[in-house]
Parts: C-alpha cells; structure tokens; sequence
C-alpha cells in the first residue's frame, strides 16, 4: 500500500478531507498534497497527522523471535 493510499483510506474512514488536515497541521494544502505524493514523512510527522485525525499511528519493527520494538 502506498503512503497515499493509506493517508487516503484513513481519511475516509474519519470522514477528514485533505484541506481540513492541512489546516489542521498548519500546512498549506499545496503543502501536504506534496508531501503525500513524495510519500516522505517523519515519525513525528506520522503522530501529527494521527493525532489530527484522531487515531493513534504505531511504527514497530517485529523481529522473528517475538522481539517488538516501538
């Protein structure tokens, strides 16, 4: 899935358009619909938009012997 995609789906699902999320952000929406194409966020960047949006976003790197680490 591509970050697109995915901001695009959890967009639906909270019923948030990208103009309303760039101003939530304080970003233009020139702004954030570059950044989505270049699908190049940081891990705050990530938090950002899920706290805009209202849900919690989790990056996690599961390792084969059960090891996470968050």
């Amino acid at each position: 899935m591509t970050t697109k995609q995915l901001i695009d789906m959890a967009l639906g699902y909270a019923g948030i358009s990208k103009a309303e999320l760039a101003a939530r952000l304080g970003w233009s929406p020139q702004t954030l619909s570059n950044r989505i194409n270049t699908g190049k966020f940081t891990v705050e960047e990530w938090a950002a938009i899920g706290n805009a949006i209202g849900a919690k976003v989790r990056v996690t790197f599961d390792f084969p012997d059960g090891q996470h680490i968050e």
